[in-house]
């Protein structure tokens, strides 16, 4: 019996609005604690995306939801596999 536990719709669609971002890894670059000057930002394989008024850790999340995000929707999956092998 297979069971239902994520919403297939929804992860497709969060996949989506992944693949449509600029190319990854994002990279947080903090002032103070990665460079000496200049103002924080997201470093992509594209360049650099300033975030004028975010906080760092604001900065950092995203930076990281990149990568964050398609490890999570691919455990999911994993999670959801074992399960329905019972």
């Amino acid at each position: 019996m297979t069971r239902e536990l994520i919403d297939e719709n929804r992860l497709i669609e969060i996949s989506a609005r992944v693949e449509a971002t600029s190319n990854g890894p994002w990279t947080a670059m903090i002032e103070g604690r990665d460079h000496s000057s200049g103002s924080s930002c997201m470093v992509t394989k594209d360049g650099a995306i300033d975030l004028s008024g975010a906080t760092d850790a604001d900065i950092e999340f995203m930076a990281r939801s990149r990568q964050d995000i398609p490890y999570l929707i691919s455990e999911l999956y994993r999670l959801e596999n074992m399960l329905n092998k019972n």
